[in-house]
């Protein structure tokens, strides 16, 4: 521990009134614990930007931090960044590069929130306007925020209560994989195709909400073969 540079980071926090400072990379600096007594004197908030270890393609949580447990000890607050899967970017309906979208999770916990309740960004390239006749001009990337798309963007009550009429006509299974999928109906109503990963996304989060809300109920019956099986029957009626 170099104790004339620390003297010197406090001098130089208090001299100038710093609020917040960022350590990037935290690994090349001082201890975790040099940093917290740094923080508690001089009263400023320090962010240490900090790599994780590989995962071999799953999401990074605040755990797979190198020396996570020593770090996550001394830390008021932990977040993750992690670029969006291909997957992800699928079910969000996202056309271009699934690289220029990244998600952020805060909490000292191992399992991330589904990505629908993540804070999302997106990298957007900006011209610096400094073009010149004799040569292109400059981009910069920026950070903007990045809303996951409403499974109920487009969706009316109306919607709901034809969905309802028709689940009431037939007979609707739980079941994705199921012919009579429940879900099927859904896109029939809504004129969706559920051959598109955004658009079956789309459907299960429709179903997931309309069911816990009682809108659509699941039913266990036998079916013409005497099998047990989930239906899904009408819940409670929608009204305006």
């Amino acid at each position: 521990l170099n104790a004339p540079h620390v003297d010197a980071v406090r001098q130089t926090i208090r001299a100038n009134n710093i609020g917040l400072m960022i350590v990037d990379p935290f690994i090349s600096s001082h201890t975790v614990k040099a940093w917290a007594e740094i923080a508690d004197e001089t009263r400023c908030a320090i962010e240490l930007v900090h790599h994780s270890r590989k995962t071999n393609g799953l999401a990074i949580t605040v755990e797979d931090g190198r020396g996570a447990v020593a770090l996550l000890n001394a830390a008021r607050s932990a977040r993750t960044l992690n670029v969006m899967t291909k997957d992800e970017a699928e079910k969000a309906g996202i056309k271009d590069e699934p690289r220029f979208y990244f998600r952020l999770d805060n909490g000292k916990a191992n399992l991330a929130p589904p990505p629908e309740r993540s804070t999302w960004h997106r990298l957007v390239s900006v011209p610096l306007g400094n073009e010149r006749p004799d040569r292109p001009g400059d981009h910069v990337g920026v950070v903007t925020a990045w809303e996951w798309p409403s499974v109920f963007e487009g969706v009316t009550v109306s919607d709901l209560r034809a969905v309802q009429a028709k689940v009431a006509r037939g007979e609707w299974r739980a079941d994705a994989q199921a012919t009579a999928w429940v879900g099927n109906a859904v896109a029939e109503v809504l004129g969706l195709d559920t051959d598109e990963p955004a658009v079956r996304s789309k459907v299960k989060g429709l179903l997931k909400v309309w069911i816990e809300t009682d809108a659509l109920r699941i039913v266990e019956r036998v079916d013409p073969k005497r099998m047990p099986r989930k239906y899904v029957e009408v819940g409670e009626w929608a009204t305006d």
